[in-house]
């Protein structure tokens, strides 16, 4: 019975704390597909059909997808509330559809071993983006992705070293924009994620190593405050894919 309580006050604090984060911060479900190196190909057709189908049926839902370097598809879709998880998108369609609908996800699961969801919350106050936030930027769907790990006692001390960076890139104008997660309902460890996009790998070099002349020798104390309560970190590289992103058409209301 005190587990029982204890994993349903756990409950009502995460829907408490995910609903509050929501004035300031943006949560958003993630779906994540750990396709096959040799499956890819096949996997990125079947996603363009489903998309194709999901057109078709006007699919009341809408996602930007990105991939990444270890052959990671991740579905990103902004939702305001935990009630907004058990919401039924594909139900209609599916329904429609009938067994063209199953048929399409067991191709799916040919191509992949495992998939999964969970939730991450976009930091308004650690993102730096001084001309206005936004996950996808035209010409730039190159990505790098740095995953800052954190035990949960060091999460305040962590906060604050990214809030003084942040203030660096601020003070200097930097142009090196970067936005900040951290993880929430469904990860099994508490990490930062920071994203920053360029138009191609030569790009984001390019821009970094202008952007460390920028900082000058100041940065490496400023870094240190934030990476002294990082347990590990991971870098991947990825992309942006709008062809393989979806979003609802909007009926049009005549006047």
């Amino acid at each position: 019975m005190k587990m029982l309580k204890n994993t349903l006050l756990f409950a009502f604090l995460l829907c408490l704390t995910l609903n509050l984060t929501q004035a300031q911060n943006q949560a958003y479900s993630i779906h994540v597909d750990y396709v096959k190196p040799y499956k890819a190909a096949e996997y990125e057709k079947i996603s363009k059909e489903f998309i194709a189908a999901c057109k078709e049926y006007n699919a009341p839902t809408s996602w930007i997808t990105s991939t990444v370097s270890d052959f990671r598809y991740m579905y990103i879709t902004p939702i305001d509330k935990m009630a907004d998880l058990d919401e039924r998108p594909f139900a209609n369609m599916a329904k429609q559809m009938g067994d063209d609908f199953g048929k399409m996800f067991d191709q799916f699961d040919e191509c992949y071993d495992k998939h999964n969801d969970y939730v991450v919350i976009m930091d308004k106050n650690l993102t730096y983006m001084p001309e206005g936030i936004s996950q996808t930027q035209e010409g730039q769907n190159y990505r790098k992705f740095y995953y800052l790990y954190v035990t949960p006692e060091n999460r305040g001390k962590l906060k604050e070293g990214m809030k003084g960076i942040k203030d660096m890139f601020a003070s200097k104008e930097s142009k090196q924009y970067y936005r900040v997660y951290r993880s929430g309902f469904g990860n099994l460890e508490n990490y930062y994620l920071v994203a920053i996009s360029a138009k191609d790998e030569i790009d984001y070099a390019t821009k970094s190593k202008a952007n460390d002349e920028l900082l000058g020798e100041e940065r490496h104390e400023v870094f240190a405050k934030a990476i002294n309560y990082v347990s590990r970190m991971e870098e991947f590289s990825g992309a942006m894919r709008p062809d393989l992103a979806y979003s609802q058409k909007q009926k049009v209301t005549k006047k």
